[in-house]
């Protein structure tokens, strides 16, 4: 299984801590107050400040400070991005994939992608990556697809890294390879992705990359159930049924310790 939906929000919560602070700059101070912060990058971008066009998109995004107003967001996401600002790049890119604030156009989408992704922005790289896949805005092309996935997985990009490993387990755009499906699978599993803990159960059960092991699909399962993914559930408990009381008991102490040592 591969991640298609993107977690906006969150996300952009990351990018918008990525500027760099300004002394003595309430646009760029996370303590000071909405209004004040809002006012202040307001008159910086009015004078071309990039960064703070960004975060005035941002704003006007998320409604943080400022009314919640998607086509004031583009606004403020096109200039940033027309200086360069890969943060703004991304966004806008997003912007155009939603229909948020634009009509929506995936050839845009894909413009800006790939602007903010030749910068070396993780999230760019796996949006464009995705586009790629799905042929939204671009040729279908599973290679470049992988290309992608591949620049995002190596900085990190947990879901990057779960389509990475779905690229391999399926051999779309690359040889099939279970050993380097698994490598991925577990990479994005140990950042808590449910779909990659699910696959990674998936691997243990059949056998494929890994030595068969159902206590071990027996816990990636469980984790993945407990994300709240109910094909996990299903398939754990189907699995279950297939162990000994003993074996289950292994795998709901390993499942124990995973969540003593990964906490959320």
């Amino acid at each position: 299984m591969k991640m298609i939906m993107k977690n906006r929000l969150c996300v952009f919560c990351l990018l918008l801590a990525v500027g760099t602070a300004q002394a003595g700059a309430s646009c760029f101070d996370k303590s000071a107050a909405p209004k004040i912060r809002f006012a202040d990058c307001m008159t910086r971008a009015e004078q071309d400040d990039a960064d703070a066009q960004f975060r005035l998109g941002f704003m006007y995004e998320t409604g943080w400070g400022a009314p919640q107003d998607y086509q004031e967001a583009v606004k403020w996401y096109r200039l940033a991005a027309e200086q360069g600002d890969a943060r703004a790049q991304n966004n806008l890119g997003s912007m155009y994939e939603t229909g948020w604030g634009v009509p929506q156009h995936y050839q845009e989408a894909v413009k800006w992608y790939r602007l903010a992704a030749e910068q070396g922005v993780a999230l760019a790289q796996y949006n464009l990556g995705l586009m790629y896949e799905t042929g939204w805005g671009a040729p279908q092309d599973y290679q470049e697809a992988v290309k992608w996935y591949r620049l995002a997985a190596e900085q990190g990009d947990a879901r990057a890294q779960n389509n990475l490993g779905s690229m391999y387990e399926t051999g779309w755009g690359v040889p099939q390879h279970y050993q380097e499906a698994v490598k991925w699978y577990r990479l994005a599993a140990e950042q808590g992705v449910a779909l990659a803990q699910y696959n990674l159960g998936l691997m243990y059960r059949a056998g494929r990359g890994v030595p068969e092991d159902y206590i071990q699909a027996h816990l990636f399962f469980n984790l993945a159930a407990a994300n709240g993914v109910q094909r996990a559930k299903e398939a754990r408990d189907k699995l279950a049924g297939r162990m000994t009381p003993e074996q289950v008991a292994q795998a709901q102490a390993r499942a124990a310790r995973w969540f003593d040592e990964h906490p959320r």
